[in-house]
């Protein structure tokens, strides 16, 4: 990544629609939900595997810069259940982000176990695919976990591959590569599910505001 002389001056002027500035994470903002989704988790007697049904929220946020560096991203919540239990299976906060100048998309993630991560990838405005990958030991891009996970259940790698299709959905899957303790192989815990809309979008704040001061 080539770095810019002045490092402070941010752009100008910025537009305020975020949806309309959301590149390929334009196919992704709104509400979701999918139901045939598949879980395969490392446990003590082998690989087990879970069905589950989801439910995604992403919604718009305003322009973010770091300096000359322009974000417009999505702010997202994901939330996971199993057939057979009432309590949560899975749950999941963090931001999609698309860099219109460089075609830079990140996932930052954070789960309630004791985990962070931040993904990166490339793609084009309109692209239909979208590969996101993190790994353990990078300070850019990288993951961090709890003390009892990396002696435990040490993730190494990260990488989600979505993919856009005709009928308006989304589908992904999701590998985790996990060293486990007393394990002398990797373990690739593997989450994919396929996501379809229930709901539209709202405006990012910055954007109403302009919106209302129009009217």
């Amino acid at each position: 990544m080539d770095i810019p002389d002045d490092i402070f001056t941010e752009p100008d002027p910025i537009d305020a629609d975020t949806l309309a500035n959301l590149g390929p994470l334009r196919r992704l903002a709104g509400i979701w939900e999918g139901q045939r989704g598949v879980d395969v988790n490392p446990k003590a007697d082998g690989p087990e595997q879970k069905s589950y049904y989801e439910r995604i929220e992403m919604q718009p946020i305003d322009p973010q810069t770091n300096g000359p560096q322009l974000f417009y991203g999505l702010r997202y919540h994901v939330h996971i259940n199993t057939p057979d239990e009432q309590i949560t299976f899975h749950d999941q906060v963090g931001y999609w982000l698309w860099e219109p100048a460089t075609g830079l998309i990140i996932q930052t993630l954070a789960i309630p176990r004791g985990q962070v991560a931040i993904a990166s990838g490339q793609a084009e405005a309109g692209a239909t695919k979208l590969v996101l990958t993190a790994e353990r030991g990078k300070t850019d891009y990288g993951i961090c976990s709890t003390t009892f996970l990396e002696l435990a259940f040490r993730t190494d790698s990260y990488r989600i591959e979505v993919d856009f299709h005709d009928d308006g959905s989304w589908s992904y899957v999701s590998d985790t590569i996990l060293m486990v303790k007393g394990r002398d192989e990797p373990f690739t815990h593997r989450d994919r599910n396929t996501l379809a809309k229930i709901g539209e979008p709202d405006m990012n704040p910055w954007e109403r505001i302009v919106r209302d001061a129009k009217k």
